[in-house]
C-alpha cells in the first residue's frame, strides 16, 4: 500500500513542479512521470543531507523537490543537446 501512495504522491509532485518550473515544464504526462522519478531523487537527496520525512506533506514536500531537482537538469541536457 505504501508504494500506492509514493507514487500517487510522485504524481502530484510532478504536477506542481510543472507549475513551478519557468515554461511549465515538459507537458503534463512527462512531468507526472517526472514527479514519481522526483519522489525517488529527492527522498535521496534528503537522505544525503540528512533529513527524514515521515508525514505525507512531507513526502510532498520530498517529492517536489526532487521532480524540480530533475527537471531542471533536464532542461539543461535539453538546451545542451539542442545547440
Amino acid at each position: 500500500m505504501a508504494f500506492i501512495w509514493y507514487i500517487l504522491i510522485g504524481i502530484v509532485a510532478g504536477f506542481v513542479a510543472g507549475k513551478l518550473m519557468r515554461g511549465g515544464g515538459f507537458g503534463l504526462i512527462v512531468n507526472l512521470i517526472v514527479g514519481i522519478i522526483g519522489g525517488v531523487l529527492g527522498g535521496w537527496l534528503f537522505g544525503l543531507i540528512g533529513i527524514s520525512t515521515s508525514s505525507i506533506i512531507g513526502n510532498l514536500i520530498t517529492s517536489v523537490v526532487g521532480a524540480i531537482v530533475l527537471l531542471w537538469v533536464v532542461g539543461l541536457i535539453s538546451r545542451s543537446i539542442s545547440r
